[in-house]
């Protein structure tokens, strides 16, 4: 039993904001698309809120749970990518870069929101920093403010991470991330050919991204930046 409880307390505030990051990223590619015309998400019935309907039972059950039993604390997952059809769009090229922008610019929203609720949280209660970081060992609170605020800040600061590393992920240049998708959209005809003929191959590409990431820190890099700004205008101070 003492093995499981941190597993439990981990899950209590990390799966709720995992599954607004990915159902959000996925809602906001099939709203863009409908606005611009094309209606193949919601003729699927993924242009909802709903999570049952975009849940991938690896993406959004099976990996965060794996996550969850590894050495180091980290979680990641994915919803099922909501289909899109680029021929049916009003501008197919313009849109379809817009279409894949609106995933990690969701992602973004979340973060700063999320963010803007942290400060808010230490501003209706300040001492809640002499109950921080919300985590197995630290003294919990007993009042009724006490037991709704810090688990939201917990919620909060995850729901922060979990968005900006998602949103660095999914835009980098690598077909088919959204970051891949942009870049065949705006480039000139001959290379962007060149680069969707990578997509097949493009998994391999980001486990090899991942495997020398400890070394390059290029990605990690650049989501301390995300947070250093963050940190300079939204982020309260207790949680530095």
């Amino acid at each position: 039993m003492d093995a499981i409880a941190p597993i439990i307390h981990t899950i209590s505030y990390r799966a709720l904001p995992l599954i607004f990051a990915v159902v959000l990223h996925e809602y906001a590619h099939g709203w863009v698309a409908h606005h611009y015309g094309d209606p193949t998400a919601r003729l699927a019935g993924r242009l909802t809120l709903n999570p049952l309907a975009h849940i991938d039972l690896w993406g959004t059950i099976i990996v965060p749970l794996m996550c969850f039993l590894m050495p180091g604390g980290f979680l990641i997952g994915w919803a099922k990518p909501v289909p899109i059809d680029p021929r049916q769009l009003n501008n197919p090229r313009r849109d379809m870069a817009l279409v894949a922008a609106a995933g990690p610019a969701m992602n973004f929203g979340l973060a700063i929101g999320s963010a803007l609720l942290l400060s808010v949280i230490f501003i209706l209660d300040p001492s809640i920093a002499n109950n921080w970081p919300p985590q197995p060992g630290v003294e919990s609170r007993s009042d009724l403010l006490g037991m709704i605020l810090l688990p939201l800040a917990a919620m909060s600061l995850f729901s922060i991470l979990i968005n900006v590393v998602l949103m660095v992920f999914n835009l980098l240049p690598v077909p088919p991330l959204d970051g891949g998708r942009i870049l065949t959209c705006v480039l000139p005809q001959a290379p962007a050919l060149t680069l969707s003929r990578l997509e097949p191959y493009g998994m391999f590409v980001i486990l090899g991204i991942i495997m020398i990431e400890p070394d390059v820190h290029i990605i990690s890099t650049i989501i301390g930046g995300v947070f250093q700004v963050l940190a300079a205008t939204v982020l309260p101070n207790q949680i530095l």
